[in-house]
């Protein structure tokens, strides 16, 4: 699982980049596509920084960054598709992977939350 989720991130982000490359080139194409670079290339790197958490709480810190910045993916891809950078059927695949990533590290830092109380 730790291998295809390195593997998925760091895809996820390549994606991200590739379709960066696509949009219009307007001024309000590169704060976005800075942006949405940024978070997305994020989710990768912090999961591999959590893999490699010097304790049970670093873990659970770096899996919480990981959250945020795929979420936070998501509301890029939403600004892209609502300003008509892109349309919705060239993101939904990007849309569907991200959501997928978000959800499993919801899970994983609600799995290893609810373990480091126990104790």
């Amino acid at each position: 699982m730790k291998e295809e989720l390195k593997k998925r991130t760091k895809a996820f982000a390549v994606s991200i980049i590739k379709m960066t490359e696509t949009l219009p080139r307007r001024n309000s194409t590169i704060p976005v596509s800075n942006q949405i670079i940024r978070s997305s290339t994020s989710v990768g790197a912090n999961y591999r920084a959590a893999l490699r958490g010097r304790s049970k709480a670093d873990f659970i810190a770096k899996l919480g960054i990981v959250v945020e910045e795929s979420d936070e993916t998501l509301y890029w891809l939403e600004i892209i598709v609502e300003s008509e950078l892109a349309n919705k059927d060239q993101i939904a695949p990007l849309w569907k992977e991200g959501n997928e990533l978000t959800s499993i590290f919801v899970k994983m830092l609600k799995t290893a939350k609810s373990n480091s109380k126990k104790m």
